[in-house]
């Protein structure tokens, strides 16, 4: 009976995850998201960078309007987005990049957060210019209603598409998966406190906090993530600082390293790409980036388009901060860490205990703590408000009144992602985020000009 145990079970499906998802990312996808990316980028006249100055006015709320349509205010659709996005994928994401693509994946992480901001203006943008409504008559925005309120009903086989990839896309699992490990190594194992459930014990206690939030609706998501994500993000970049700080020599050798190694691929273990090592090191890099600041993919666009404006191209100039913050900062400074105190050549740990390693190394004592009480703060905030955007895929699919439903998946979802290896959740999540970006990126492609359109009536105006 060996055969049929558990962990043999485990194995299987972790194989046939990984397939799936080495199957989505291949050429294509790559083409579509930096090809399309730098499209965008130059289309709008590297727009993200000409109007950073306004996009924070913005942000601030100086052209809030509590009568405009939507559920949100500007600030906090930001940090809803931000509260998925800066999450996990900053710190373990980080991690498994280094781990696997060496110094050299910084860069292409780079990359994917430069072009990411073209690509977030255009979905957010398109979110509240075309806003639809659900079986209940309510405001709703996202790429499965741009596509059909934008193309038209012809083009609804996309947007069921773009749904049934977000209810497996928008699970906590990898963002559980980490955080347990992350309890087990620093806090359980050196106290020796686990023990053959207390995976199960953690996924329980996750699922019954997540449940108090989620079950409230988007408001009380996008009040608790305003609440969490400047704390934690403020406290995980002041202990980055600080790690920087004490190793500062080693800083300006690692940042060089970033650029010679992102075309060398000297210490990439992954898999080539059309037979060579740095184009395995390019997918690596842009596919971990993809999965930390999600531009592309269509996450973002349904907390964007829940934004009180009637202005759609303020919404998407705020909604291009995003990757700004999200990969250029604080994904910097996550892999600066890791590089700088060397854990990544002398660990054999991955993921956030790598991170975790690093910090450990540098702040004697509280520093594995430290990084426990941020990447507690980032996890918890992602599970609230990916459950947000899970159902808005279900409403689409059956009915806004159906919604619900899809939280019980959720939470059931989070004692599997507790449970299961780091491989199989972080394939699984990159393969159903791969589905997503194809009908985003190709709807978002394809009204590109249309956003241009509106965003020079939008700038003229403000300029008078």
């Amino acid at each position: 009976m060996e055969s049929f145990s558990l962990e043999r079970i485990i194995e299987f499906i972790d194989y046939i995850i990984a397939e799936f998802a080495s199957f989505v990312w291949g050429l294509p996808l790559l083409l579509l998201l930096v090809g399309g990316g730098l499209y965008l980028l130059i289309l709008s006249g590297f727009l993200p960078f000409r109007y950073l100055g306004h996009a924070i006015q913005v942000l601030r709320g100086k052209y809030d309007d509590p009568n405009a349509p939507g559920e949100i205010s500007h600030f906090q659709a930001l940090t809803t987005a931000l509260s998925s996005t800066i999450g996990m994928g900053n710190i373990a994401g980080v991690a498994v990049a280094i781990t696997i693509g060496g110094p050299g994946a910084v860069f292409w992480l780079w990359v994917s957060g430069i072009i990411g901001m073209s690509t977030k203006f255009f979905t957010s943008t398109l979110a509240i210019l075309y806003r639809g409504k659900d079986s209940n008559g309510e405001v709703q925005g996202g790429p499965m209603y741009f596509i059909i309120e934008g193309l038209g009903r012809d083009w609804f086989v996309l947007a069921v598409f773009f749904s049934i990839a977000g209810l497996v896309g928008a699970l906590p699992v990898f963002n559980v998966n980490q955080l347990t490990q992350a309890i087990q190594d620093i806090l359980l194992k050196p106290n020796n406190l686990s023990g053959p459930y207390s995976n199960w014990i953690i996924g329980a206690v996750l699922a019954i906090i997540t449940s108090i939030i989620i079950f409230g609706g988007l408001k009380r998501i996008s009040k608790t993530a305003a609440a969490l994500v400047p704390v934690m993000v403020l406290l995980y970049m002041g202990s980055v600082l600080f790690i920087l700080v004490v190793n500062f020599e080693e800083v300006p050798k690692y940042l060089a390293m970033i650029f010679t190694d992102a075309f060398a691929a000297n210490h990439y273990k992954g898999d080539p790409l059309l037979g060579g090592i740095v184009g395995g090191l390019i997918l690596h890099g842009i596919k971990r980036g993809a999965f930390s600041n999600e531009a592309g993919i269509g996450t973002a666009p349904m907390a964007h388009g829940a934004a009180k404006t009637k202005e759609p191209v303020r919404e998407g100039l705020v909604a291009m901060l995003g990757p700004a913050i999200d990969t250029l900062v604080v994904c910097t400074l996550t892999a600066l860490t890791i590089l700088v105190t060397g854990v990544w050549e002398t660990s054999d740990s991955n993921g956030v205990s790598l991170t975790a390693a690093a910090f450990d190394g540098s702040i004697p004592t509280i520093g594995k703590y430290l990084l426990l009480l941020c990447v507690s703060i980032f996890s918890i905030s992602s599970l609230f408000s990916y459950s947000y955007y899970g159902t808005k895929c279900m409403s689409f699919l059956i009915g806004a009144e159906f919604k619900g439903v899809y939280n019980y998946f959720y939470i059931i979802s989070i004692i599997i992602g507790a449970v299961f290896p780091l491989s199989a959740m972080l394939n699984l999540i990159d393969g159903f985020f791969a589905l997503m970006a194809f009908p985003t990126m190709t709807a978002t492609l394809i009204m590109a000009p249309r956003v241009m359109k509106v965003a020079r009536t939008y700038f003229q105006k403000i300029r008078k």
